[in-house]
């Protein structure tokens, strides 16, 4: 799963769709049955990709999933580029490049900080169908 898709999902559980909790999922470092593993996938870089999803991006809710996977070095506002070319943004797009298309979750769990609901990751696939008992 790549962080990407992370700033695009919450928690599927019906009572959690109108707590604004149930958005970002957080990550478990720590979970005993399954510990968090990322790998690094190489991506063709394109500034001009990373600077077309950049509207798209809840920068909050990135900032979140950095700092849960160790990634400080994100600013703390959502940048303002003009130009994807320009030599001044070069170093970030990159940086967001890694970030969002190259970081693949592996393994691992996502929490619901409203339901505490977990989503199992697997073979860097995200598991988001819900036991019988939360489904409406």
């Amino acid at each position: 799963m790549k962080i990407l898709t992370t700033n695009f999902v919450q928690c599927t559980v019906k009572a959690c769709g109108s707590s604004p909790d149930c958005f970002p999922l957080h990550f478990d470092q720590q979970t005993e049955d399954m510990p968090l593993e990322l790998a690094h996938e190489d991506v063709d870089y394109s500034p001009e990709f990373v600077y077309n999803i950049l509207p798209r991006i809840d920068w909050p809710a990135l900032l979140i999933t950095a700092h849960e996977l160790g990634n400080d070095q994100l600013p703390m506002n959502k940048p303002e580029i003009k130009d994807p070319r320009a030599p001044e943004h070069e170093q970030l797009l990159k940086d967001l490049h890694i970030l969002l298309l190259e970081t693949q979750i592996t393994q691992g769990t996502m929490r619901c900080a409203n339901c505490g609901h977990l989503y199992f990751i697997r073979d860097s696939i995200a598991n988001f169908l819900l036991p019988g008992h939360l489904v409406p």
